[in-house]
């Protein structure tokens, strides 16, 4: 339902916890896994255009990231290997904006995203600030998931996708099985390898 004429513009959303998060000045208090993961298993990535019967989810994009993360650093700490987990959790809030859309949009987006992942991090114990080295293995990680649903799910060529994302080195793509999975299955997932991650700690 719209803002009643000349009320205060609402920034905030209700979930389905019950938490109300502000969007402007998201607490950490008011973020919950179980939200982050019923979110994110309902955002599709690619904007839906992606090969299947379901619609393939930041949720289970997530979960591809961490695994390819773990191959390249596979001494890394169940704390990193959870801030791979989440690092487009703010998604599940904002949704998932396609990279030339974001170009688009500017700092704005970037503002609240950031501010989301602060407070994410801060709600499981991670730093709020990514250190550098952790954000840059993170994202070499992202770009061959990218990599990977672009060629198999999304429709690119692979001379499209070497030159948006880069040519994977020193990883067998194979060992991947990207087909989207329902919403309950992915969610199901995500909650099962937080909930791993986090007892390792």
């Amino acid at each position: 339902m719209a803002d009643r004429i000349g009320a205060p513009a609402r920034a905030w959303q209700r979930m389905l916890s019950g938490r109300r998060l502000d969007l402007l000045d998201p607490s950490p208090l008011d973020v919950e896994i179980t939200d982050i993961a019923h979110g994110l298993a309902r955002v599709a990535r690619w904007n839906g255009q992606t090969k299947g019967v379901h619609a393939y989810s930041v949720a289970q994009h997530s979960l591809l990231v961490e695994k390819i993360f773990n191959e390249f650093t596979p001494e890394a700490s169940a704390e990193r290997r959870l801030a791979a987990l989440l690092h487009d959790a703010p998604e599940y809030v904002i949704g998932d904006m396609i990279s030339p859309f974001k170009a688009v949009v500017g700092g704005g987006y970037k503002e609240v995203e950031s501010r989301l992942q602060r407070a994410i991090h801060l709600r499981f114990s991670l730093p709020a600030e990514c250190p550098a080295n952790l954000k840059t293995a993170i994202k070499r990680a992202d770009h061959v998931a990218a990599y990977i649903e672009a060629t198999q799910l999304a429709g690119f060529t692979v001379t499209e996708a070497n030159q948006f994302f880069g040519r994977p080195r020193n990883i067998d793509l194979s060992q991947f099985d990207i087909s989207p999975l329902s919403t309950t299955a992915v969610e199901r997932h995500f909650l099962d390898r937080y909930a791993e991650l986090d007892r390792l700690r």
